[in-house]
């Protein structure tokens, strides 16, 4: 993440909409910094799904969370829509690296941009296994660059 403007939304390759919720609000009126760390993996677990790239219960394969990163640009509050961009920056031999914005309501502009570090592993041993070819296709689908 660069410390330059702001990300828009043509930047990204995938959204998902994710509902705020009164719960998400803190003491100072605003969506609490945690919470978007729940919007970033809803947003990338919606895309997995989708994609059947990943399955929950079951599956040999399974991706855990090794990196994440937040940088706040405005604030979000409940009630606001809020919309969650991906794409990815990275494909590695075992891992991804995605990046995400986080847009209030109908705005241009991210009040919210980070990344997420997914590692695939073996369910059974949890030792990294390489990416799988359909998830090396569907995830080059939102690539940049």
């Amino acid at each position: 993440m660069s410390r330059g403007e702001r990300p828009h939304r043509a930047d990204y390759r995938y959204f998902q909409a994710v509902t705020t919720r009164w719960k998400d609000n803190d003491a100072f009126g605003h969506v609490n910094n945690v919470e978007y760390y729940s919007y970033f993996d809803t947003a990338v677990t919606y895309f997995l799904l989708e994609n059947r790239l990943i399955g929950v219960a079951a599956g040999e394969i399974i991706t855990v969370v090794v990196e994440t990163a937040c940088r706040f640009h405005a604030s979000v509050a409940f009630p606001d829509r809020v919309t969650v961009g991906v794409r990815v920056a990275r494909i590695g031999t075992s891992s991804v690296r995605y990046e995400i914005a986080v847009f209030r309501n109908d705005e241009d502009e991210a009040a919210a941009e980070g990344h997420f570090v997914h590692v695939y592993v073996d369910r059974a041993t949890m030792r990294p296994v390489p990416v799988p070819a359909e998830s090396r296709a569907a995830l080059g689908a939102i690539a940049i660059g």
